[in-house]
């Protein structure tokens, strides 16, 4: 008996290399291809494939979002792909059956069609839908990053989040700031904001957030804005909307670390 197969992922040349390696599994039969996750929300509820290759890090809507859109009745079995390790988590808070890491290994991605076959051959269907469903009402918050990976040239490498000084949203990417070198990721700044612990980050603006620990001084403007000082030199504006917090936040840690504040009226 064939199982159905589905690749989700916008890069092109990734879902090409999920296709060539199932061409040698005579079991699997790849029934579709999708580019983002609205059409493969439209795809599994339409056609109810087995197995869906799926890529957690989408434009628009990401791996993890299509599968707390979808049925919970009539969920498929998942195996997450991903760039960065710090994704991993994320795949089974909503109990995929595996994840792949990119670029994938060949003995890793057979060891997971096998891990995949053990579950499709039992028709444990009906328990993984429950254990999935329960996963989704519960939604429970995920742990704050402790490393952000980042691609230097062909490499990845992690970068620790006490390293970080701020950061900035470019576009549908952040960009690390760590001393005088700075790293981009594919992640947007409110995911960063909500996986990033709050009693060591605050974001001052919309496109930007900072280490608090890194802050040096911040000079009160007559609008209710205000700017802050980096230890590093570094200025940053910061909004109205997050100004009364921040100074809130420095208050209560006056006692620890030595920020000083200014006024001006100019």
């Amino acid at each position: 008996m064939k199982h159905s197969v589905l690749i989700v992922d916008d890069e092109p040349l990734a879902r090409r290399g999920v296709v060539l390696r199932l061409q040698s599994h005579s079991d699997l039969e790849v029934v579709g291809e999708c580019s983002n996750g609205q059409d493969a929300i439209h795809f599994i509820t339409n056609n109810k494939p087995d197995l869906v290759f799926l890529d957690i890090q989408m434009p628009i809507m990401n791996g993890i979002d299509v599968m707390r859109s979808l049925n919970p009745e009539a969920l498929p079995f998942v195996i997450f792909l991903t760039a960065f390790d710090q994704y991993v988590m994320r795949a089974f808070e909503v109990h995929a059956i595996d994840y792949l890491l990119k670029p994938v290994d060949d003995a890793r991605f057979n060891a997971s069609l096998n891990h995949a076959r053990r579950i499709l051959g039992a028709q444990q269907a009906a328990t993984y839908n429950r254990r999935v469903q329960s996963a989704l009402e519960k939604k429970p918050a995920p742990e704050p990053f402790r490393k952000l990976a980042v691609r230097v040239g062909k490499l990845v490498r992690f970068v620790s989040i006490n390293d970080i000084d701020w950061i900035e949203a470019q576009g549908d990417y952040a960009e690390i700031h760590v001393g005088t070198r700075t790293h981009l990721i594919r992640e947007s700044l409110n995911t960063l904001a909500e996986r990033l612990d709050p009693e060591d980050f605050l974001r001052i603006h919309r496109s930007a957030i900072v280490r608090l620990n890194r802050i040096a001084g911040v000079v009160s403007l007559p609008n209710r804005d205000c700017t802050v000082t980096l230890h590093n030199g570094t200025s940053l504006r910061v909004s109205r909307s997050y100004s009364d917090h921040l100074r809130k936040l420095l208050r209560n840690q006056l006692t620890h670390s030595p920020v000083s504040t200014t006024h001006t009226s100019d």
